[in-house]
């Protein structure tokens, strides 16, 4: 992958940071925290990976929440972007920190038996 993709994945990922928290009107969106994007190397299409610290809702229920404020993240997104093409966005919930933060439990447990021994 070129540096200049991965420079524009990274450029992203700000970018989105930035119009949710200070744009965005819905609270919830001010909720989720973008955690990585991986752009097509023709910058067609790019694949959001976003968190969030909201437990009342589902992972589905929140990407169903990005994907209707794609658009006007992706129109924000061309604003503020020199790219010749503004690809479109697909939102994935990163679930790799809940699974981290669940390792992490299991591990705390076996030291806790071993403790326990």
């Amino acid at each position: 992958m070129s540096i200049k993709i991965k420079r524009i994945e990274s450029e992203m990922v700000k970018v989105i940071s930035e119009i949710l928290l200070e744009e965005a009107r819905d609270d919830l969106l001010k909720t989720i925290s973008i955690t990585g994007a991986e752009v097509a190397t023709d910058l067609s299409f790019a694949k959001v990976y976003f968190t969030s610290l909201v437990e009342d809702k589902t992972h589905k229920e929140l990407e169903y929440e990005m994907e209707e404020a794609s658009p006007f993240i992706r129109k924000k997104l061309a604003e503020k972007m020199d790219l010749r093409n503004t690809p479109k966005l697909k939102f994935l919930y990163d679930e790799s920190i809940e699974y981290g933060a669940h390792i992490e439990k299991i591990i705390d447990e076996i030291h806790k038996k071993d403790d326990e021994e």
